[in-house]
């Protein structure tokens, strides 16, 4: 079948290892897909994908302005991870370049991950491993208790913060949790007035909050002062919401009993560099390398669901939960019809500017489609065959026009 574009001539680059599942997904498709094992310089980015019509990285991977300016053919990324702080998501919109990310794909992973460090902690699992790698044999149940019973304190109550909740009530722990808007409990949770009262309550803290302003310094020492003495926290968020210098005089101290860390300030850029922290060699005290939703089973499904949003964007235009853009969700397209994509700055005057060129073309329209935010709009026109060539000319003349393409 005929198509607006030949196939085989996307192009795809895939960095720093993305699951095998979203490169069959794309060469299934017909696109021409490129691997890349690690993340990139910007110079190197721009000279191996500054063509690219698809973009897949993870968080190493930072795209700027400079990049998008740089880019002839980019109208999808998709980071396959939580997180889009690596990427200029502002340079992408002004483009017409819309971003994915994978929001939902390995939030089990880390709430498995948390209840692990939840009964590692209250066993004090960490150090006895470590005494008997150490050839020590230290029989005793001093400092080692069971988590039933135990009040756990969930901040940030979303997607992953409520998973945790269900997990630990079902090992018998009562939970409490704190966030920023009102949102109803699962099971028998129930709701803390203040960050304040649920750090007092609770005998373990885990933190699932973003990353911003009002999350950055959310653990100093005043808040640690007010945990119970002896209770812990874990942190598998953002590097930015604990003070790790304050976490460390705590724990010294020994009024926090010991600590989780997936997440820090500052971490290496790759596998071989030097990591330091005020944490290292501290008892009970796990630290792991910012690898919370890091299961092959998270990582496959990523690539299914970033890999499916790229293919819908390229093949029929949608957008559906795209971080920068408008969200359009797009039938199939009819055989008989081409597809025009038109992404425009949402000012006024240019749906009157639309309908001239529409009107223009003595076209006729079968459907159409316009989702606008305060910057941007992204508009889609199912028109007939004939006279499809000269609306998208007379689009792309349109003084607001940021991009259009046609499909079929």
């Amino acid at each position: 079948m005929e198509t607006s574009y030949p196939l085989h001539k996307i192009k795809v680059v895939l960095l720093e290892n993305v699951h095998r599942r979203a490169v069959d997904l794309l060469d299934g498709e017909g696109y021409s897909v490129e691997l890349h094992e690690g993340s990139l310089s910007e110079d190197e980015l721009i000279s191996i994908a500054g063509d690219a019509h698809l973009l897949g990285i993870r968080s190493k991977t930072r795209l700027t302005e400079r990049f998008f300016e740089a880019t002839t053919n980019l109208w999808g990324v998709g980071a396959f991870c939580i997180g889009t702080n690596q990427i200029d998501l502002i340079a992408a919109a002004q483009r017409g370049v819309v971003v994915f990310n994978a929001p939902f794909s390995n939030t089990r992973s880390v709430a498995e991950k948390v209840i692990g460090e939840i009964i590692v902690l209250h066993r004090r699992l960490f150090d006895r491993s470590s005494q008997m790698h150490a050839g020590a044999w230290k029989k005793s149940a001093r400092g080692a208790h069971e988590i039933r019973g135990k009040t756990l304190g969930v901040v940030g109550y979303g997607r992953i913060g409520s998973q945790v909740s269900v997990l630990a009530e079902g090992m018998g722990m009562q939970v409490m949790y704190y966030d920023a808007v009102d949102v109803l409990p699962l099971g028998n949770a129930r709701p803390a007035g203040s960050l304040e009262e649920l750090l007092r309550e609770s005998d373990c803290v885990t933190l699932h909050v973003p990353d911003a302003p009002t999350t950055h310094n959310m653990i100093t020492a005043r808040e640690l002062s007010l945990m119970k003495p002896g209770a812990y926290l874990i942190n598998n968020s953002r590097g930015t919401v604990v003070n790790i210098a304050h976490l460390s005089d705590a724990l010294a101290s020994g009024h926090v009993g010991g600590a989780a860390i997936d997440v820090f300030p500052e971490e290496p850029k790759g596998g071989e560099a030097p990591f330091e922290t005020p944490l290292r060699g501290i008892e009970n005290v796990i630290l792991t390398p910012h690898i919370g939703g890091s299961t092959l089973e998270a990582q496959a499904n990523i690539a299914s669901e970033v890999g499916q949003k790229l293919i819908k964007l390229m093949n029929n235009g949608s957008t559906t939960t795209a971080v920068n853009l408008p969200e359009v969700d797009l039938p199939s397209l009819h055989p008989d019809h081409h597809r025009i994509i038109h992404v425009h700055r949402n000012v006024p005057g240019v749906l009157s500017a639309i309908n001239r060129v529409t009107g223009d073309a003595s076209i006729n329209i079968a459907a159409q489609y316009l989702q606008s935010d305060s910057h941007h709009s992204y508009m889609i026109m199912d028109v007939d065959e004939s006279g499809s060539e000269n609306l998208l000319a007379g689009l792309r003349e349109v003084g607001e026009t940021i991009r259009a393409r046609a499909i079929w």
